[in-house]
């Protein structure tokens, strides 16, 4: 697994974790984020079962687990909370938010241990990086793609985590960490918006919203962090964007016909 700092003033910094090459080929890759402040940390979308000792083994290059305070859900994805039994197991004292409308759920991660967790309202609030005095604000991301789903900006480095939105399905764990050609990149993320964004509007709400925060990073849960001018071109491409939809084919009427000769012939 790869990690890399990608922001680091005056004892604030972003880490990323991602590229895993030991995972099966069944496991989809995400990123991981960890946001450290004066001995206070924040891990976002912890990550799953399955790459839970790569995480771990990777965050003590940068920390100790100790630290960790925090961490925060964006949605109920099995691919980024159904680590957080283990988590907690080691880090018993920490607090962890997600989305009112899934903490009954992300509670079946449990695998016998308790998860009590902080439910985040519909609006959003702040959270606290621990008694460090930094926070990250929960930005609603509702229905990009969960129906309860946020993202997390964080004022001081002015970065947003934005956990689905802005994903791509990259071909190999050799890609770079930071978008090099936004048009070439267009490609791995075009797919994945048209079919697990389901709502238009629900994504040109998140793009306003986003754009008042106006982040230097747009870091998502998979493929590669936005920055520069690339913020504003992933901007500007999500809110004319097309989603919600599943192309029609020729199956759809084979399927239908196979139906039909099936029925008339059960009627013979």
């Amino acid at each position: 697994m790869k990690s890399k700092v990608i922001y680091k003033e005056q004892g604030h910094q972003w880490v990323i974790l991602g590229r895993d090459v030991e995972r099966t080929n069944t496991v989809i890759d995400t990123n991981e984020y960890i946001i450290i402040n004066n001995g206070n940390a924040m891990l976002l979308d912890p990550g799953g079962n399955e790459i839970f000792p790569q995480v771990l083994a990777e965050l003590t290059r940068y920390l100790n687990i100790e630290e960790i305070t925090t961490i925060v859900g964006s949605h109920q994805d099995p691919d980024i909370m159904s680590s957080l039994a283990m988590w907690i197991d080691l880090c018993p004292n920490v607090d962890v938010y997600c989305s009112w409308l899934w903490t009954g759920f992300i509670s079946h991660f449990g695998m016998g241990t308790k998860l009590d967790l902080l439910p985040i309202p519909d609006q959003g609030m702040e959270i606290p990086i621990g008694k460090s005095g930094a926070s990250v604000f929960a930005i609603p991301a509702h229905y990009c793609h969960s129906s309860g789903n946020f993202s997390f900006f964080d004022p001081i480095a002015e970065i947003l985590f934005s956990g689905d939105v802005g994903t791509a399905l990259l071909p190999s764990m050799e890609a770079p960490l930071f978008v090099e050609d936004f048009n070439t990149h267009i490609q791995y993320m075009e797919g994945f918006h048209q079919r697990w964004m389901p709502s238009s509007s629900a994504l040109r709400g998140w793009v306003r919203r986003v754009k008042e925060l106006n982040p230097s990073m747009i870091c998502p849960q998979h493929g590669s962090i936005f920055r520069g001018d690339d913020v504003n071109r992933l901007l500007n491409w999500l809110e004319t964007l097309d989603v919600g939809k599943i192309k029609q084919d020729a199956n759809n009427a084979e399927l239908t016909q196979s139906i039909a000769m099936r029925r008339k012939k059960k009627e013979e």
